[in-house]
């Protein structure tokens, strides 16, 4: 009988609750607003034709690869973060290596690793969810092959030092060291182009947030030219569908759209953050285009509430570390206006009902 190996066979897998997200959507970190309106043009203009050849990768990487300071061998565009990851995981890593993950953080490291059937070594986050650097170099050994790293991290907002970074890459030269930094465009910082210097190093960016194009999946995976020539023998040549290629450049031009969206999303955070300090609401200083909180027993409540007043956001008490947190999208102005006046009502109403229930009691 046919049988899926058993690393597939006892494979968790990521649901992640698309149905029903009717109102505005705060609970993906998606970009708000979508994408700019030069894409849609450009949309608009595909052709039969476009549509019906094989997308060609090589020529928008090699028109791409100066905005990221990069030569084109030193960058490989992607479906996504998520294919990085899996390509990482399929060049990298043998049944028998160990792959060390800081948590909590985002799920597809830990999927992607275990399907080839290598060892998760998970590393907690420190005090206030601070990156753990000693922590991540007492656990590596000559079996670690991937170290995976979200700077900004997801759920939490944090950052890992550059420094740290480095000297992570330093001490494993036999791993390769992923910084995931989908968030980027919300901190600013980046440990690129320290491929040059640690050949080991590989960097991941999207196109999903800042830039609203989720739906298209395109992302890129930047590192060593060599060690990047390893990543492409697995990598499919037409994983990257020609719509996504065609709006690429168009999107990165538009950079006004980009810098006026990260503007807003960076105000929206500081007046979350205000916010939830007024109602005394535990959270993180976060450095991507979202927030997260601790409510505790109430945490099921208020996104209950929340969304009744037709906002969603993420309950993610099912991550490491995060019983009874909640992370909430930050997106222009004109909806963190929305999003605070709920926050406030929705507060107003559960202090009253617990008032009511201590009451009872």
């Amino acid at each position: 009988m046919l049988r899926a190996r058993e690393s597939v066979r006892t494979l968790a897998t990521y649901h992640p609750p698309l149905a029903g997200r009717e109102g505005l959507r705060l609970d993906f970190n998606e970009n708000t607003v979508g994408c700019s309106p030069r894409v849609l043009a450009r949309l608009r203009k595909l052709t039969a034709d476009d549509i019906g050849r094989y997308p060609e990768r090589a020529s928008v990487e090699s028109q791409l690869a100066p905005h990221f300071g990069d030569t084109p061998p030193e960058l490989l565009l992607t479906n996504g973060v998520d294919e990085a990851i899996h390509l990482l995981c399929e060049t990298f890593l043998e049944s028998t290596d160990e792959v060390i993950i800081v948590v909590p953080t985002f799920a597809m490291y830990g999927i992607s690793a275990a399907a080839t059937g290598a060892r998760a070594v998970l590393v907690p986050a420190g005090a206030n969810f601070q990156f753990p650097t000693s922590g991540v170099l007492a656990k590596i050994t000559p079996q670690t092959r991937l170290i995976a790293i979200a700077s900004p991290n997801n759920p939490t907002g944090s950052v890992a030092p550059a420094e740290d970074l480095l000297e992570i890459a330093r001490r494993a030269p036999q791993a390769a060291v992923l910084v995931d930094e989908a968030y980027f465009e919300f901190y600013g910082r980046t440990v690129a182009p320290a491929w040059r210097e640690f050949p080991n190093i590989f960097v991941a960016r999207t196109f999903s947030k800042a830039y609203g194009m989720a739906g298209l999946r395109i992302g890129a995976l930047l590192g060593d030219a060599e060690q990047l020539s390893f990543v492409r023998r697995v990598a499919s040549p037409y994983s990257v569908n020609g719509v996504a290629l065609a709006c690429l450049p168009t999107a990165v031009e538009d950079e006004t759209f980009v810098n006026r969206y990260v503007t807003e999303v960076r105000q929206g955070r500081d007046l979350l953050q205000q916010t939830f300090g007024k109602w005394n609401i535990p959270h993180w200083k976060s450095e991507a285009n979202f927030v997260l909180a601790r409510f505790g027993a109430w945490a099921k409540a208020f996104v209950e509430q929340m969304r009744v007043r037709g906002i969603l956001v993420r309950d993610r008490s099912s991550d490491y570390g995060c019983e009874g947190c909640v992370r909430i999208t930050v997106g222009t102005m004109q909806q963190t206006s929305l999003l605070l006046k709920a926050i406030d009502q929705t507060m107003t109403e559960l202090s009253v009902r617990s008032t009511k229930e201590q009451v009872a009691l």
